[in-house]
């Protein structure tokens, strides 16, 4: 999908400059742009856990494959704190400067609306969804989750295959939520999920319906108030738990197999909560970050990503042409289960969690914690 430069666009510029000028990865030859990169050296992350979607396995990928040191701050900051870095980092072009920032869906508008980030499309870049990218590539997904039941098999024998299943009489004392609805976003998204389910419209209106689905779970005494986990599921506290399918996943490996969980993302309201990636309009690499997401956005970056159970962003796209290795697919619910995934956007997680928030005690009653 890339391009070579034009030889008069090469006359009238050198390469690295050029590169650094935050010029699209379509039009950018990428021979040069990984020798720019390596004449820099280095890129700097922030809040990256080695054991977060994969990310030891990705950082070291990139090492390998380009020789470029990776230098890593904080890897327990939040979302905030990547901007903040920013921020006080402006004209520092020192070890404490953030190259590249990951960062929760909503950070990556505001970040574009304060200056802290510049446009880079990469290579792939029609592969990822419209609806989570900023047109003009300041931001754009990396990775995301889908809600999912973690079903404790030694105590349910028939896994719920949808949201109205949850309400079958089999399941009472069961169902929890992986956090408080009033304040979790897991929670919350949860709530939005099974309104999505039962015919609410994006928005305010599924946030209602959820909680009215939520007021009949709990009313039929299926809904536990407890914060569902690992530990809660094994114990039985909490037999299943609708929970972001990758902690699922990573859940029922650490339990391994005692007891059994089963993974199910829903027949229907599946929603996916995705992260974003962006270059810092400070970056003292510019260069290396550009190629740092090129290595993210390829198949091989995608690839590591999964392998740490979080989606990533190109999943359907390399589902589709049957890029994803069949031994990976195995360890993951059925790629068509992923294919329905709504992202919700900025605008209707807003509506909804107005609702959600406000109506959760008198819709529904129930103190999660």
């Amino acid at each position: 999908m890339t391009h070579k430069l034009t030889a008069r666009l090469f006359a009238s510029v050198s390469v690295a400059s050029f590169l650094a000028q935050g010029v699209m990865a379509q039009g950018v030859d990428m021979d040069a742009l990984v020798a720019a990169a390596k004449a820099e050296g280095m890129v700097t992350t922030i809040a990256l856990p080695h054991d977060w979607c994969g990310y030891g396995a990705v950082i070291e990928g990139f090492k390998d494959k380009y020789g470029i040191e990776v230098n890593e701050l904080n890897p327990d900051a939040g979302s905030a704190d990547e901007l903040e870095a920013i921020r006080a980092n402006m004209n520092n072009a020192g070890p404490q400067a953030p190259d590249v920032i990951d960062v929760g869906f909503s950070f990556g508008p505001a970040a574009k609306t304060e200056g802290l980030i510049q446009p880079y499309k990469v290579s792939t870049w029609d592969e990822i969804p419209a609806n989570v990218k900023d047109e003009e590539g300041f931001w754009y997904g990396d990775y995301y989750g889908v809600l999912s039941f973690a079903v404790n098999k030694d105590i349910v024998q028939d896994s719920p295959t949808d949201w109205s299943d949850l309400l079958k009489p089999e399941f009472a004392a069961s169902v929890a939520l992986a956090g408080d609805p009033r304040a979790s976003n897991q929670a919350i998204l949860g709530v939005y999920a099974a309104g999505l389910a039962n015919g609410g419209a994006a928005g305010a209106e599924a946030g209602e319906k959820g909680l009215e689905f939520f007021s009949e779970l709990n009313k039929a005494g299926n809904f536990v108030p407890v914060i569902g986990k690992a530990g809660t599921l094994a114990q039985g506290a909490t037999p299943i738990v609708i929970w972001w399918d990758y902690n699922a996943l990573s859940g029922r490996d650490t339990l391994n197999g005692n007891p059994p969980v089963d993974v199910v993302v829903p027949a229907s309201g599946v929603v996916a909560g995705v992260y974003v990636q962006a270059i810092s309009a400070y970056a003292p690499h510019p260069n290396a970050a550009k190629l740092w997401m090129e290595y993210l956005y390829s198949d091989e970056g995608q690839l590591k990503w999964l392998d740490g159970y979080c989606h990533p962003i190109r999943f359907n796209a390399m589902a589709a042409a049957g890029k994803i290795p069949q031994e990976m697919l195995d360890k993951l619910p059925p790629a068509a289960s992923y294919e329905a995934a709504v992202f919700p956007s900025l605008d209707e997680q807003s509506a909804m969690k107005e609702k959600v928030t406000g109506g959760w005690d008198t819709v529904v009653g129930a103190n999660v914690q």
